[in-house]
Parts: structure tokens; C-alpha cells; sequence
């Protein structure tokens, strides 16, 4: 039976942080597991600099991604782990693929419409005054990240369907002109995948400056949940788990059996500098296994590059006579064999 193939792709933009483990780091963890699939993980660098133009921090945002998956328990003998930029063959496919992609296609890309709308409302005589092409052509470098490996799933989040949608557009496209040579990518959602909330209640997210680094040391972790908004009720009234941010985030960490006791707690009045405490302890203990791997990791460089330059070599093992076979049907070929 041939194995599903699941893509997904980390920006090296920030440091990983609860939301990110818990949305998407922890269950790609798990799927690194599954036997029945082929899962395909890497690092995204070159979607780095679409709005990153600070090396040392793509450098050590690599860095840190690749320690936190290879702390958590990626199985490297399983998934196919790698850094977008040692992989050549999805550059040169983004020029194929940008050489069958529309304009308008790209004008209809959520990410442009709104730099562009920001402009509009702000006054500016050019639209398009900031934009710069790797904004505007971000998706046909997505289309190629999915269909070099003829990824048939990606998971992703709702923001991101139009892209998953506009690969299949290209891909389509592509095969339309030169033959049958892509699978059409399915966008996978976690309906259930945990949301969290930020420091201010908002989506935990860098955008919002709101964010829990995941491997924080343990001061640091204290002090940050202690910054978590609550509300003004005292110990003793009653508090509702269902609107409060700490309670989303315990939740996220604990059993069946611990939510219910802490929803009980709530029922009861516990002091928010209680549930504090309680959130620090209970992902502090969660955590910490891993936390020292990770910096452990951080201490090893060459071995997180060796991880890197292995899963590279198997990347392009699929790349590599792909992109051949790419070429003859474009008619990019030598004269004479």
C-alpha cells in the first residue's frame, strides 16, 4: 500500500510558544509516528525573508525550531525533517510554476488584498507602496514547498485553505499544459485543534507580542503567567472556566480528569493567583523533560545540522529525479545525450 504523504512547513521567523505547540507542533509530533503515512517536516527559511529582513534572527529562529521538534520526539527515522534552502529543486519549481501562474490568481491571494487594503485605508496613492514580490508570489512558493513531494495532505489552519486551494489551482494548470505530473493537495483541518489565548486574551500570537515561549525557564514562565489577564471577581464567587484564559490553557495540558476537578475549583471560587500557580506548575512539570533536551540541543549545533543534512538527503532523493522529469516536460533538456 503506498503511503499518504503529509506536508507541513514552520516560518523561521520567532521562537516556538505554547500555541504553537499545542495547534500544530504536538499533533505533527504524533503523526511523525504513524507508519501509515510519510510525513514531511521542514523549515521554512526562505519564507523567512518575505517579511524578515534580519539574518541573525532566521539564523536563530532555525535554530530553535529545529531543537523544539527534535526535544518533543520528531521521528527522523520516519518523517522526512529538512531546512527549505537545502532542497534547490523548490526554487527552481517556484519558476516553473510562477511561468503557468495568472496574475489575477495572485491579486486574489488573502495576504495581498490586505497589505493593499492598509494602504487604501491609510491614505497612500499607491497601493501596492510596501509590497514587496515574495508578499505578492508567496503562494506559488508554497505550491512548490507541496508539490515537489506530491504532498497529498497538508494540514494547516483556516487562514491558510486559499493557499492550499491556489496550489491546486497552479498544479492543475501546470498539468493541463505539460501532462499529468502533480497530485492535487488536500488542505487537512483540525476542527478540534486547540486555540490558545495570549497573555492580553487575544490569540496567542507573536503579532500580538502575547506569547508564552514554550521552553521559557521556569522563572520566566512564572512570571509571564502571572501577567495573564483575569477579571476583577474575588476568591470565594464563582467564576466561569469557559471565558477565563488560564483555565484554555490548563486545558490544553491536562487529562479528562483534571479539567473537571479544575472545573469544579472554578464552581467553587478558587483565587486567581491560585490558578496561577496551578498553570505554572502543571506545564512546568509538563514541559520540563523536554525543556532540558532542548537546551541540551541548543548546546549541540552540529548534531541538530547533522539531523537537518540527513533529512535533506532524503528530501532529495524524491526532489532530485523529480525536478529531471520536470524539466523533459517543459523542454528544458540537453541537445544531445
Amino acid at each position: 500500500m503506498t503511503k499518504a504523504i503529509v506536508l507541513t512547513g514552520i516560518t523561521t521567523t520567532g521562537t516556538p510558544h505554547l500555541g504553537n505547540y499545542v495547534g500544530a507542533i504536538r499533533p505533527a509530533i504524533n503523526a511523525s509516528k504513524d507508519e501509515n503515512v510519510t510525513p514531511f517536516y521542514f523549515l521554512a527559511d526562505y519564507h523567512a525573508l518575505i517579511k524578515c529582513q534580519e539574518p541573525e534572527r532566521v539564523r536563530q529562529s532555525s535554530l530553535e525550531i529545529a531543537a523544539t521538534w527534535l526535544a518533543l520526539g520528531l521521528d527522523t527515522s520516519n518523517a522526512v525533517f529538512y531546512r527549505q534552502s537545502d532542497v534547490p529543486e523548490i526554487m527552481e519549481l517556484t519558476w516553473m510554476l510562477t511561468c503557468v501562474s495568472s496574475k489575477g490568481l495572485m491579486n486574489r491571494a488573502h495576504a495581498y488584498k490586505a497589505a493593499v487594503a492598509d494602504n487604501e485605508q491609510g491614505g497612500e496613492n499607491d497601493p501596492d507602496k510596501g509590497i514587496n514580490m515574495g508578499l505578492f508570489s508567496y503562494p506559488i512558493l508554497m505550491a512548490a514547498d507541496i508539490l515537489l513531494f506530491n504532498a497529498n495532505k497538508v494540514p494547516v489552519g483556516r487562514d491558510q485553505i486559499q493557499h492550499i486551494e491556489m496550489a491546486r489551482d497552479i498544479a492543475g494548470r501546470f498539468n493541463h499544459i505539460y501532462g499529468e505530473h502533480f497530485v492535487l493537495p488536500e488542505a487537512v483541518i483540525d476542527e478540534h485543534g486547540a486555540i490558545l489565548s495570549g497573555l492580553d486574551g487575544r490569540k496567542m500570537s507573536k503579532s500580538y507580542n502575547n506569547t508564552i515561549p514554550l521552553f521559557e525557564p521556569e522563572k520566566k514562565l512564572k512570571k509571564l503567567i502571572n501577567k495573564i489577564k483575569t477579571n476583577s471577581l474575588e476568591p470565594g464567587e464563582p467564576k466561569n472556566p469557559d471565558d477565563c484564559t488560564l483555565f484554555s490553557i490548563y486545558r490544553a495540558f491536562a487529562t479528562t480528569a483534571e479539567v473537571l476537578e479544575i472545573r469544579q475549583r472554578y464552581a467553587e471560587g478558587i483565587a486567581w493567583g491560585e490558578m496561577k500557580r496551578v498553570l505554572f506548575e502543571h506545564i512546568n512539570d509538563h514541559i520540563t523533560p523536554a525543556r532540558e533536551r532542548y537546551e541540551a540541543l541548543l548546546q549541540a549545533p552540529e548534531h541538530i545540522e547533522e539531523q537537518l543534512q540527513e533529512g535533506a538527503i532524503k528530501a532529495r532523493a524524491v526532489s532530485v529525479p523529480f525536478i529531471k522529469e520536470l524539466r523533459k516536460a517543459v523542454g528544458i533538456s540537453r541537445i544531445s545525450v
